[in-house]
């Protein structure tokens, strides 16, 4: 029990006791793989962090137990969250804008992105508790990802959702669209050009996403 403050016995020192060793973890994870690991238990709903997207690990109360079961459980919240990230960047490639884009480009290019990525986040762990957490971090590092401030980035998310997500409430392909729209004008000045021929298959692939989700 040297985990515990003095003092405290019976359910909250077990309680104390899981959030130190789940502490333990973070550190240990942070220490050997760097500092992208710290997020490795950011569970869907409500977990030992409000609106994650892992499902490998629910929360301290209920993922620590036996030395050997919660290192399994811990492992495998690592892993999944680093291909999350992984599968991140490799989107973030495929929908950033050229470099030389101009804003009427560049708008419809993030419009784009913002309805796919906000789409993403919903496929993985639904409108659960906190859901859109994961969303406004998840703009924002796209739009770090295209050369943009992290401050600038963090703004810009917060004014284009504006509130308009809410834990428990899935919202409809219009408000993600109008979130989107709105992200790429608070951004560019410009509104997005959309359905032109040159994006063509750009369109179709953003498309498709909205065929699968319906």
């Amino acid at each position: 029990m040297a985990l515990v403050p003095p003092g405290m016995s019976g359910p909250d020192a077990d309680r104390w006791a899981k959030y130190r060793c789940v502490d333990r973890v973070t550190a240990l994870f942070v220490e050997r793989y760097g500092p992208w690991a710290a997020d490795w238990n950011w569970s869907i709903g409500e977990g030992d962090k409000d609106g994650g997207v892992v499902g490998s690990w629910c929360c301290s109360g209920h993922s620590v137990g036996a030395p050997e079961e919660t290192a399994a459980k811990a492992v495998a919240a690592l892993v999944e969250w680093r291909a999350w990230l992984e599968g991140l960047a490799s989107v973030f490639a495929e929908l950033a804008p050229a470099q030389d884009a101009g804003p009427e480009q560049r708008s419809w290019h993030l419009e784009r992105a913002a309805v796919r990525l906000v789409t993403r986040v919903l496929d993985r762990g639904g409108a659960d508790s906190g859901w859109y957490g994961a969303c406004y971090l998840v703009l924002e590092w796209f739009l770090t990802s295209c050369g943009m401030g992290r401050a600038e980035a963090r703004a810009a998310v917060g004014d284009a959702i504006g509130g308009r997500f809410e834990s428990w409430v899935a919202p409809g392909r219009t408000l993600i669209e109008s979130v989107g729209e709105d992200l790429a004008v608070g951004v560019t000045g410009q509104p997005p050009y959309l359905d032109h021929r040159e994006y063509g298959h750009l369109e179709e692939l953003h498309d498709r996403g909205r065929r699968d989700r319906g």
